[in-house]
């Protein structure tokens, strides 16, 4: 067997055939507009990588969260700037996170939420076919984090006809 790179990066569940789960997933799925359910389980690996770092940062600091906040500086300001935590948010905060505070911060559920899709869906669609720019570049990749401060520069690139506001595709008073 020859050992390369791993390509996965999401864990799935452990028990597949759970109705409880499988209809929490459906409905997660329908509402962020996510295409499978592997961009799900993405999203909550990624979560169980933030919630591992802060606990080996507090774990290191012996349960002293100061010191354990100060040693992970850098992780808490990671955070920060994506928009997974508040300004505010301690290591204790990343403990509480959910993956819809990760698929909130995609750029299709960005992009949806300023209008720039009528669905979560179209919203996705339009990204990929490659309509939507974040800071006057082209971006095509839906499941793109956010940063705070690249928020307020998503937009319809200038060349697509999606550009036009009369556009019929285009949301409502967009």
């Amino acid at each position: 067997m020859a050992l390369g790179n791993n390509t996965k990066f999401y864990e799935t569940p452990n028990h597949p055939f759970q109705g409880e789960r499988i209809a929490a997933e459906g409905d997660l799925l329908s509402r962020y507009g996510l295409k499978n359910k592997e961009e799900l389980w993405r999203a909550q690996s990624e979560l169980r990588g933030y919630r591992r770092e802060a606990r080996r940062l507090i774990g290191e600091a012996q349960g002293d969260t100061e010191v354990a906040a100060e040693a992970g500086s850098e992780f808490l300001a990671r955070l920060k700037r994506i928009g997974v935590l508040d300004d505010g948010g301690s290591l204790d905060d990343v403990l509480s996170l959910d993956e819809t505070d990760i698929l909130e911060r995609r750029l299709q559920t960005v992009a949806y939420r300023q209008g720039l899709g009528n669905t979560p869906g179209q919203a996705r669609q339009f990204i990929a076919h490659g309509h939507v720019t974040v800071d006057g570049a082209r971006v095509n990749e839906p499941s793109t984090k956010v940063d705070v401060s690249d928020e307020d520069r998503i937009e319809f690139d200038e060349t697509s006809p999606l550009a036009d506001e009369l556009h019929p595709e285009r949301a409502e008073g967009q």
